[in-house]
């Protein structure tokens, strides 16, 4: 049998990015409940997220989102996070809010708009290069609503060569992360609508191009962790965007509402070597806290990651290659089952305090004053938010 002793110096390297437009207001198409406190600027999102990480010690780094996040020099807004404790991380592209792009970004017909797009992804490299980022994180919205709209062989052809464009300007140590989602803003083709796609144009890019998993943006029913294994064993996974989903792209607190889920993911990333010690699979949340305080949520957030991963951590893979082998399908099952249904949390919360981090994270950030000092020192000015 694993016991927590033997998994708790595993535990010790997880490390979940933080993204720092869910510490601005944010929602649905339909509403966006602001809230008190919320950051000015990338500098306030900054100071949220390493308060974060003050009391969890599991969210070292904070991702940008450009152009919500640009400032007049990120040397600065670098220093300023090392200074709190953190570094900045991937640099997010956005090519889904403005005119320009309605028909499309990337594989826009219009040679005038994909060079926009393009220019835009450059930049986001120029930033990389000034904050010491390592990962180019693309999504694109491009797709199309009606059967004619736009020729699809076409379309991916256009994706490739943009692509190709952006990737030629890495530095050496850099990657661009392909992210994917099913559908929505298009209905009828998305470009990039899945892993297989995302996967395909990777390799034609080079062993630097590596696909986003976002838990969020599959079909009902779709089984996520056979995802994780196939780019895993490709050694094309390159991170996660971790979220929950009840009906479709919903960017709810990760773990919300599948448990189990994010437990199968997290057996299949520790089974395929992406938490070894070296691995380059970034873990990442990607959320929307729209009624929920937007701090507290993301505290809940990376423990339920933690969570699991532990529970992933404590299968006895021995026992469990035995039953296999043995083809007794009950005692395999059962292997999983014991793990998922072992209470980690007291144990965590040990393990907290022997390496001096609060016993019971969310306690010791409501006992903190810090929510209560935002909401009296962010007075005045535009509160950011989903598009600012």
């Amino acid at each position: 049998m694993t016991s927590f002793a033997d998994i708790s110096g595993d535990l010790e390297r997880q490390a979940i990015e933080l993204p720092s437009w869910a510490f601005g207001n944010s929602g649905t198409r339909f509403k966006v409940f602001a809230q008190q406190g919320v950051p000015r600027d990338p500098f306030e999102k900054v100071a949220d997220a390493a308060e974060v990480n003050r009391v969890t010690g599991l969210a070292p780094s904070v991702a940008l989102h450009i152009p919500w996040d640009r400032v007049d020099d990120y040397g600065k807004l670098a220093a300023h996070a090392e200074d709190l404790g953190v570094r900045l991380g991937t640099i997010n592209t956005n090519t889904f809010q403005d005119d320009d792009y309605k028909l499309g970004s990337l594989a826009h017909h219009d040679e005038r708009v994909r060079a926009k797009a393009i220019d835009h992804m450059l930049e986001c490299v120029d930033i990389m290069d000034a904050t010491g980022s390592r990962d180019l994180k693309v999504w694109l919205p491009d797709g199309t609503n009606y059967p004619g709209q736009g020729d699809l062989r076409d379309r991916q052809d256009r994706v490739a060569d943009s692509l190709a464009r952006v990737y030629k300007r890495l530095g050496p140590e850099q990657r661009l992360v392909l992210e994917y989602k099913f559908f929505e803003p298009a209905f009828y083709a998305t470009d990039v609508p899945d892993w297989g796609t995302a996967y395909v144009q990777c390799l034609a890019l080079g062993e630097r191009a590596v696909v986003c998993l976002d838990t969020g943006h599959h079909a009902p029913g779709t089984n996520i962790e056979f995802i994780v294994m196939q780019l895993l064993r490709l050694g094309r996974l390159g991170a996660f965007d971790f979220n929950s989903r009840f009906y479709a792209d919903d960017d709810l607190i990760v773990g919300a509402a599948d448990p189990f889920q994010l437990f199968r993911i997290m057996y299949e990333v520790v089974r395929g070597g992406g938490y070894d010690e070296g691995s380059d699979v970034t873990f990442m949340l990607d959320q929307c806290h729209n009624i929920e305080a937007k701090i507290p949520g993301q505290i809940r957030s990376v423990l339920n990651v933690q969570e699991m991963t532990a529970r992933a951590l404590l299968v006895d893979r021995a026992a469990l290659a035995d039953a296999e082998a043995a083809g007794d399908v009950l005692a395999a099952n059962g292997v999983l089952m014991d793990a998922f249904y072992t209470d980690v949390r007291p144990a965590l919360a040990e393990w907290r305090a022997s390496r001096g981090l609060p016993a019971d994270p969310m306690a010791a950030y409501l006992a903190s004053g810090y929510a209560e000092a935002i909401v009296a020192d962010r007075q005045g000015g535009a509160q950011a938010g989903w598009g600012a």
